[in-house]
């Protein structure tokens, strides 16, 4: 197996347009005022999502770099609650943190002194590999939600 080529696909999945659409592409051109827009009262805004996102990239980062690492508790918190209007300055820096951290993880993942098949040394089986792959389908999943959303609040681009 060519490690290079692994380590760059994995990049790839995390931050390209693969078999969906990248998080800037999910959240470009989204009327401000919607950011905080429901489809229905039991579905969540586009910020609750990013949020989401951030909090549950964040998390999953974290534990696997810090053995110190406490995660939040689960479900609330791991989702914003808040329905008021969502700032310039809160939803830039929410996405800011979300590309540092992911820049922080393509970091571990082109370090070729870290073997991504092997257990992270303060859990008991789970691989940096295992980490990876969960945020990336993570990742995936609200990313598609977000589309999702924001066509059902009519707020997605035509095509």
């Amino acid at each position: 197996m060519n490690e290079n080529i692994f380590r760059e696909n994995l990049i790839n999945a995390l931050t390209k347009e693969q078999a969906h659409v990248s998080l800037q592409t999910a959240l470009e051109n989204l009327k401000p005022e919607n950011r905080n827009k429901k489809p229905s009262a039991d579905l969540h805004s586009v910020w609750q999502l990013l949020e989401h996102i951030r909090i549950s990239q964040e998390d999953i980062i974290q534990y696997t770099l810090d053995p110190d690492w406490k995660s939040p508790v689960w479900p609330d918190g791991y989702w914003s609650t808040t329905d008021n209007k969502i700032s310039d300055e809160e939803w830039n820096s929410s996405i800011k943190k979300i590309n540092n951290d992911l820049n922080h993880l393509i970091k571990v993942i082109n370090n070729d002194s870290i073997d991504l098949c092997s257990v992270i040394p303060h859990t008991k089986n789970h691989t940096y590999l295992r980490e990876i792959l969960i945020l990336i389908d993570h990742n995936s999943y609200h990313i598609a939600q977000i589309v999702q959303t924001r066509k059902e609040i009519g707020d997605w681009r035509s095509d």
